[in-house]
């Protein structure tokens, strides 16, 4: 089904693949006459184009990408504009799309939600954006209808920002990376890697993009095959896949924790743009007759079946066959795994799942920027078709991405379809990806053709005992699930015919009520704050030396963003930076909050110019024994903040709050043996946060343990590539190596200024 190259490989004339070797460009010539070096050979991918099309360095080794457009929604774009404003924004430089699908329901925290809807309207007619108003679409199928161009780059601040199969490069990353570009600064990063996804055969009945999806991440997410590179889908069987369907799979390439993607297109993609009105966008891409790739993943699409990825993450990925057939086993494995991030808090079990021998589960949900698409929905109506869900526990909620979808699917009869089967269609909305919407019971089982099934991700909340499991699958499994009245059933099991329904965009249904200011900036609107909107508190440069307390020990092998900063009611504090910093943590270390406060407040005392130890008498000591080895330590030189050590965190989405809300409480650095994403890397970094690189093996240290790290502002200057740490014991100084990896000259500045505010105020 799927196979991944040992080493690089060149793609010949788009349907030949050669694996790199000493007689690799022999063959090639060989082959297809063409005498090329490697080196000349990647210049041909279809990624390298746009990039170079995008960089301003004049190094395609070290890349200064300016993008083309901006999208974010209304957990985002008020932390982000404000932290623009604080820097001196004047004008939004580029198209700026602020979509309103996440904290669309207006019902937790009083009026706060649509308090940051006001702002967002306002901002958009004062620094000229475009205005999307809740329930009107997803923020991403807003952007694949109205934003997406062939060979154009768009920055999104939320992690599943993919147009690639529009032939846009697309990358989701934490706010402050949009700040950047809203400030006319660049995206900066080494030229990333490209990985090739060679498409062969065709999908049989009953499969859809969901399910390749789930088999892709399964294949490359543990062993960072695509980590930090660019997937590029190329091959013969593109054209046997719809739009929708290339859409469906590409969106959870964010998943495989790849940087971003970039499909070959064609007739195919040239009809998505002649539909939405906008021929003028559609570009042709191919790689050229000669392409070098990184690494090259080969699917056969005729071999991929409907697929699950059980709880709790999307590369937990077997067959749902595999899975009926081998109930038992696979549930138990599910039962080990939740151990990792439950501990004995809750009790977790599957095993009341099975009735019969057979699997059954409580809840479908077909939504959001994966699930709710045209084709999707369609699909689940025919399988459903005549057939009712029943009046058990079971319950089925099918959200179409956008409001044009919506009308679309109720003029050709498929909303009625759906709607007397006993499904609920509801609005466009965000919230059943977050724990905001459809949040199973507890001890419930969900089924989803949405992206993502981590841990507290769905609604759980550990330390009140409360815990439910959420799996991904395709809408025609989990429509073949419901027609089973809940019973785990693939959709190969449908003997039905699919219609073919053929799609009508309605461009009305955006002119009617979606705000565009069409580049216009009004300096005259006045802002509409709400009462929960606050500015980012005041934060200080990089001290010469550092005393970090761990006030959180994490050894889970992974660790989400929604563990660092958890989603679903969280949401409505987004906009208010120490309102929201109350949660860090809270459902993996309830103590968090609280330890890393006890140290703010030495640092509070120090930018006070007080004493730091009359605030954290702990500290005493701990000064006593650093100021015997390093004596011109004082008030004058040093900092004191928390640090917190994770295995590798920071998979899954791209908010930034899971690094500020630290920083908002004192924290100085991570320490972790790895870096899940690099977003969440950047994230730390453009909040002036230390990204501190230790091997794997025994820690030199351990929780509520203090860290001295002198001369650390001279080090990050001086760009050293090892830092002298030393742990702070009962037996004196113990030392130690930490690292920061490779920095930017920009991002060793906003780390030395102390956050990406700081170094625009500077500057």
């Amino acid at each position: 089904m799927i196979s991944l190259s040992k080493a690089g490989a060149y793609l010949l004339k788009g349907s030949e693949i050669v694996e790199d070797s000493a007689e690799a460009l022999s063959a090639v010539a060989s082959k297809t006459g063409i005498t090329i070096s490697k080196e000349e050979a990647l210049k041909n991918t279809i990624a390298y184009g746009i990039l170079e099309a995008h960089n301003t360095s004049g190094n395609m080794d070290k890349l200064k990408i300016k993008f083309d457009k901006l999208t974010s929604h209304d957990i985002t774009f008020v932390g982000i504009i404000q932290t623009a404003r604080a820097s001196g924004l004047e004008k939004f430089p580029i198209p700026y799309v602020l979509t309103n699908c996440h904290n669309s329901l207006c019902a937790v925290g009083g009026t706060i939600n649509e308090d940051d809807h006001m702002f967002g309207l306002s901002c958009a007619k004062k620094y000229g954006g475009v205005y999307v108003p809740p329930h009107q679409a997803v923020i991403h199928q807003f952007a694949r209808e109205m934003l997406a161009g062939g060979g154009r780059m768009i920055l999104g601040s939320d992690s599943h920002t993919r147009y690639g199969a529009l032939g846009t490069m697309a990358m989701g990353e934490g706010g402050p990376e949009l700040v950047k570009q809203l400030l006319s600064q660049t995206y900066d990063i080494d030229r990333p890697g490209v990985i090739g996804v060679y498409l062969s055969g065709e999908p049989v009945k009953g499969v859809g993009p969901q399910d390749v999806a789930i088999a892709l991440i399964g294949a490359v997410f543990a062993n960072g095959y695509v980590k930090n590179k660019v997937l590029e889908f190329v091959g013969p069987g593109v054209k046997n896949l719809s739009a929708d369907f290339r859409i469906g799979v590409d969106v959870m390439t964010t998943e495989t924790t790849c940087l971003s993607s970039i499909w070959q297109t064609d007739d195919v993609i040239k009809d998505f743009y002649d539909i939405h009105g906008r021929s003028e966008d559609y570009k042709e891409l191919n790689p050229g007759d000669v392409a070098y790739y990184d690494g090259m993943i080969n699917i056969d699409l005729s071999a991929v079946r409907p697929m699950i990825a059980m709880p709790f993450h999307p590369s937990n990925a077997y067959t749902i066959d595999f899975v009926n057939e081998n109930l038992k086993d696979v549930l138990h494995e599910t039962e080990e795994r939740a151990k990792v991030s439950f501990g004995n808090d809750v009790e977790y079990s599957l095993q009341d799942k099975v009735r019969n021998g057979r699997f059954y589960v409580d809840q479908g949900v077909i939504a959001g920027c994966a699930g709710g698409g045209f084709e999707n929905i369609c699909a689940a109506a025919d399988i459903l078709k005549n057939k009712y869900i029943g009046a058990d526990e079971f319950t089925l909620s099918v959200y179409p991405a956008s409001t044009p979808i919506y009308m679309e699917l109720l003029k050709n009869g498929c909303a009625a379809t759906l709607l007397e089967t006993g499904a609920i269609l509801k609005t466009a909305f965000c919230g059943p990806c977050f724990g905001a919407g459809d949040t199973p019971a507890n001890n419930a089982f969900s089924i989803r053709h949405s992206t993502r099934n981590f841990p507290n991700r769905e609604g759980s909340k550990i330390q009140n005992g409360q815990v439910a499991s959420v799996a991904l699958m395709d809408a025609r499994s989990i429509a073949a699930t419901a027609a089973n009245k809940g019973f785990l059933t693939p959709a190969t099991e449908f003997d039905g015919d699919f219609s073919k329904y053929k799609y009508y965009f309605d461009s009305n249904i955006y002119k009617n009520r979606v705000y565009d200011s069409h580049g216009v900036a009004d300096p005259s609107v006045e802002i509409k704050f709400g009462p929960n909107i606050k500015d980012w508190p005041k934060m200080t440069e990089l001290p010469d030396n550092l005393i970090l307390k761990v006030v959180s020990e994490i050894h889970d092998p992974v660790t989400t963003t929604d563990e660092l900063i958890p989603s679903g009611e969280t949401s409505s504090f987004r906009s208010n930076p120490l309102g929201l910093a109350e949660f860090t943590l809270s459902r993996k270390d309830p103590e968090y909050v609280g330890r890393a406060k006890e140290v703010q407040a030495a640092e509070k005392a120090l930018m006070e110019g007080k004493d730091p130890v009359a605030a954290l008498a702990e500290l005493g000591p701990v000064l006593e024994k650093i100021r015997k080895e390093f004596s011109a330590v004082d008030n004058g030189n040093i900092g004191v903040g928390s640090t917190i050590f994770a295995v590798k965190p920071g998979d899954g989405s791209a908010r930034e709050q899971a690094a500020s809300c630290q920083k908002v409480l004192g924290g100085w650095a991570n320490i972790a043996n790895e870096y899940a994403t690099k977003r969440y890397r950047s994230n730390l970094i453009n909040w002036g946060m230390l990204p501190f690189i230790i091997p794997e093996g025994e820690l030199p240290f351990k929780n509520l343990d203090y860290i001295f790290v002198p001369e650390i502002k001279k080090a990050v200057s001086e760009k050293l590539s090892v830092i002298k740490a030393y742990k702070v014991g009962d037996e004196g100084l113990r030392e130690f190596e930490l690292r920061l990896g490779d920095l930017t000259d920009e991002e060793r500045k906003i780390i030395l200024d102390g956050c990406l505010i700081n170094y625009n105020r500077v500057k």
